[in-house]
């Protein structure tokens, strides 16, 4: 396979090894003192019906609660006791579990981590303590000003596809949730179809695919769980661009200053070859002090306090998303200039030494993201869970580097229209009260 790093000296290939069961396992030996060992799920957020919306995310904090092998904070205590680490994330596509160890431990911590993931006990008093926790974190995200604009950007995005729900979903769902649901839902999604197992590290090769099939097959031999048919993933459409300006503005008593996000439906992974005019895109516009809209709007105009630009590559449909802070009087016209730098790639070539520089900044950003273990496991995992394929994670430096100006102005026109776009407004409330014109 082609090297992660451009212009470096070739880095050791990554083996993938699929089992009969279904589980695949990626690794790759690389010459640092650490065994990084991440899990990658297609279970997220997305495949969960409104009913038992954050059911994902709180399984995930229930994985950690013990198994019948391991009582609660045993494997903590083991993962601690030896200096290693350990975490978990849920998104809209995807949950990953990882642990870091030093490759000594790799062979008795890699068996915990799958007891943990494949036979969490998920007792009831456990699992009503944890509601508690979950319950918190929800409430503390809706109670951070930046959480609350992007929900509302996502909602007024996506009208049908799933993406409009939080993650961690709603206190209204999480109170009804029981314990027998979050075990037929571990039993129905996490699955080895559905895994892919990246390790990355200071062993070789075989011994690290040995260890994780061996862990692996010890915690499926400990299952006392009749097994579910495996579900399918659902299917989802993408939704039609904006037609037209879609606003939505409401007031909030809690903000000193204005928020502004501008958002348009852009192609996801399913359309990965339309996704990389758009990443260079937002970086023109609004990542770093050299971007467009920091300059004009932030240094020389200073009409907002922060800008920033991203495109979120979703597995369905992505979004393009511009958002800032600012004086509420400022609204209006920074709307405007931020439709009139979009215009502006619509109508005018980026000049090719400024684009150079732009490709190779996100090229080289997402290359010395790539460096450590757990990086390239990351990589690794994110990839193969989501696409059943590496090569997009290798070839992406190039295929930056080999967009042009005719690229960049083509994808403008074709996605980023600033006559058709969602809206989202917050603005100090003027009165005691919050006024939502939404």
């Amino acid at each position: 396979m082609p090297s992660l790093l451009l212009d470096t000296p070739a880095l050791n290939a990554p083996t993938i090894h699929q089992l009969p069961n279904g589980l695949t396992i990626i690794a790759e030996q690389m010459p640092v003192n650490a065994v990084n060992f991440n899990i990658w799920m297609t279970v997220g957020a997305a495949i969960e019906p409104d009913a038992i919306s954050g059911m994902a995310h709180f399984l995930e904090h229930m994985i950690f609660k013990g198994t019948p092998n391991l009582p609660s904070g045993e494997f903590e205590r083991r993962i601690e006791e030896r200096g290693a680490a350990t975490n978990a994330a849920t998104s809209q596509e995807y949950t990953h579990y990882y642990i870091t160890a030093a490759p000594q431990d790799f062979a008795e911590l890699a068996p915990l981590q799958w007891d943990t993931l494949l036979n969490p006990s998920i007792p009831d008093e456990a699992f009503n303590r944890e509601r508690l926790v979950v319950l918190e974190e929800i409430r503390r995200s809706e109670d951070n000003p930046n959480r609350r604009t992007h929900s509302r950007a996502m909602e007024l995005c996506f009208e049908r596809l799933p993406y409009r729900r939080p993650v961690l979903g709603s206190s209204a769902v999480i109170e009804q949730l029981q314990a027998q649901q979050m075990r037929d839902f571990h039993a129905q999604w996490y699955r080895p179809e559905r895994m892919t197992a990246a390790a990355v590290g200071n062993l070789p090769v075989d011994e690290l695919i040995e260890v994780v099939a061996a862990g692996f097959d010890r915690a499926v031999s400990m299952q006392s769980r009749l097994p579910f048919t495996a579900p399918q993933l659902p299917t989802f459409i993408p939704e039609a661009p904006f037609s037209e300006v879609t606003r939505h503005e409401y007031e909030d008593d809690r903000l000193q200053q204005a928020r502004l996000i501008m958002v348009w439906r852009v192609p996801g992974m399913q359309q990965l070859d339309e996704t990389y005019a758009l990443d260079v895109i937002s970086a023109i516009l609004g990542q770093g002090r050299m971007s467009r809209l920091f300059r004009d709007l932030r240094e020389e105009r200073q009409w907002v306090t922060s800008i920033g630009a991203s495109n979120m590559t979703q597995g369905t449909q992505g979004l393009f998303y511009v958002g800032a802070r600012l004086p509420v009087e400022n609204v209006e016209k920074v709307e405007a200039a931020i439709a009139e730098h979009l215009r502006s790639l619509q109508e005018e070539c980026v000049v090719e030494s400024d684009l150079d520089r732009i490709c190779t900044q996100v090229a080289n950003r997402f290359v010395f993201g790539n460096e450590r273990p757990s990086d390239r496991a990351n990589l690794y995992g994110y990839y193969y869970s989501q696409l059943r394929n590496l090569e997009p994670a290798f070839e992406y430096p190039a295929r930056i580097r080999t967009l042009t100006p005719a690229d960049i102005r083509e994808a403008a026109r074709r996605h980023l229209t600033p006559d058709a776009y969602g809206i989202v407004v917050a603005r100090p409330a003027t009165a005691g009260e919050i006024i939502d014109n939404g």
